[in-house]
């Protein structure tokens, strides 16, 4: 045999207002971990396309041609510094009166050496503005490729997580309202677990907020409008019980079930409403308080 209580009439101790706090937080890392996992899972998924060989092909030609450019830089910076240097030496000799053979030999090296890393350099470069010409339309083509699927990826993270946050709402008020129904003591693991999906919603919609401004942004206000519907759904479901509980807390406390008035045990009509609080019970006729639960005389409901 179970005794059960009107919740409505006592509160939650510190106790269990407690656990049910520490209850949200773990639900609360759970959700925020699957939140966060999705992204990854959908991009394991749908894969970012590769370029296709012969797109490749022009990549690495462009690829190639700029780290040639960037060599005959290197090398014809130093081909410039080794002709000044020789130059000064040659004509150091030179204002001294002394033989400069050697270092004539040296500059003239030199010289040649710059020539040559010009010559390269300007094929190099010539080379590079090619490659990045011929890049231009493939990498136009590979980025509308890629932008599509990122945009397919992003979709599919959104209504994943709009899914899951609004199933957990569900199975969150549901339970709830199966709760309040059962009027079981666990009511408030419930509102933990409505608390978390809420929080959890919260997030999703500040973080589309402010990283979408797509038509992705509508995941927000869909939402905003489910979580506003479902609570006030639950709010009337919970007026609802309580108009068909209030009645019979009512007589309990002696009170009109119509109005709430004090109702004098000796009376059959109500001081407050007039209305009549003592009628005949419909299976055996004695006087029974109407609203209360079952009959004081022949226990039928």
């Amino acid at each position: 045999m179970t005794t059960r209580v009107d919740i409505e009439e006592i509160e939650a101790t510190k106790s269990e207002k407690f656990l049910a706090v520490v209850l949200a937080a773990f639900l609360l890392i759970g959700t925020i971990w699957f939140y966060i996992q999705v992204d990854e899972w959908v991009r394991d998924a749908i894969e970012t396309p590769k370029p296709t060989a012969s797109q490749q092909a022009v990549f690495d030609r462009r690829d190639d041609a700029g780290k040639a450019l960037e060599r005959t830089d290197v090398r014809l910076e130093d081909a410039r510094l080794g002709l000044d240097f020789s130059r000064e030496a040659y004509r150091t000799e030179l204002d001294a009166n002394r033989p400069a053979a050697k270092e004539e030999t040296a500059y003239r090296a030199a010289e040649k050496t710059l020539d040559d890393a010009t010559k390269a350099h300007t094929r190099a470069a010539a080379e590079s503005s090619a490659a990045n010409r011929a890049a231009k339309p493939v990498d136009k083509a590979y980025a509308k490729r890629t932008h599509a699927t990122e945009v397919t990826q992003a979709w599919v993270v959104a209504l994943l997580r709009l899914g899951f946050i609004v199933g957990w709402l569900v199975v969150a008020f549901r339970v709830v309202n199966a709760q309040r129904r059962r009027q079981s003591r666990f009511l408030p693991l419930g509102f933990a677990a409505t608390g978390a999906g809420v929080i959890t919603a919260l997030v999703y919609a500040t973080d589309y907020i402010t990283d979408y401004i797509d038509p992705l942004d509508l995941g927000p206000i869909v939402l905003s409008a489910f979580g506003a519907a479902a609570t006030i759904g639950a709010f009337v479901g919970l007026q609802r019980w309580l108009a068909r509980r209030i009645p019979g807390r009512r007589v309990r406390n002696g009170e009109c079930p119509f109005c709430g008035h004090p109702v004098r045990a000796e009376t059959p009509h109500c001081e407050g409403c007039g209305r009549e609080v003592i009628a005949p019970c419909s299976a055996c006729g004695a006087p029974r308080h109407v609203g209360s639960a079952h009959c004081g005389h022949c226990g039928e409901a």
